[in-house]
């Protein structure tokens, strides 16, 4: 599989549009329980299955058309899934030398492993042999995932206030970052 990284715990590889009708039930699963402990990721809570099963297999054709790149992690022992993340290449002729990081997600139960870090580092590898020498996202301010983007060399741009809801519906500002990838 082309991008596949492995150690003895976990495993992270790129999914193609192939592969997204059968992991897409595990994705759903998995955006459930990240939703339900609290990431903000665009859902509210309580968040159905069967809107998330919706949502992951709504995302098939910009996979099949290279709009959108998506990777997993899973658990070595067991396959079991971990994590996952989403790479949006920019499409506007004067953009496409960027690239927006979406949907890092790591189980509750995964935490702790650096995975969020290391699917991080797949994107960014991945992206820069496409040529992308830009990264942006945005992240609930004060989120364990933004210190997690500051450590893993990303460059904070400044907060917008009241930005979206977190999944119980109470807004909060989001952070912006960028990261220079190099040419």
């Amino acid at each position: 599989m082309d991008g596949f990284v492995a150690d003895d715990a976990y495993a992270i590889g790129p999914v193609t549009a192939e592969e997204l009708p059968g992991v897409a039930e595990e994705l759903a699963a998995l955006l459930v329980d990240t939703v339900h402990a609290g990431a903000s990721l665009g859902f509210l809570a309580p968040l159905d299955h069967g809107e998330a099963l919706a949502w992951w297999r709504a995302l098939g054709p910009d996979v099949a058309d290279g709009r959108l790149l998506l990777w997993t992690v899973r658990a070595g022992a067991d396959g079991r899934l971990a994590g996952t993340v989403q790479l949006r290449p920019a499409a506007p002729a004067n953009g496409r030398h960027r690239g927006e990081v979406a949907k890092l997600m790591v189980h509750p139960a995964d935490r702790g492993h650096r995975l969020a870090g290391r699917l991080l580092a797949a994107l960014e590898q991945r992206a820069h042999g496409l040529g992308l020498r830009l990264l942006v996202l945005d992240t609930e301010t004060g989120s364990p995932a933004e210190r997690m983007y500051a450590a893993a060399g990303w460059t904070r741009v400044g907060s917008v206030p009241d930005y979206a809801t977190d999944p119980s519906g109470v807004l909060h500002p989001t952070t912006v970052f960028f990261k220079a990838l190099g040419g």
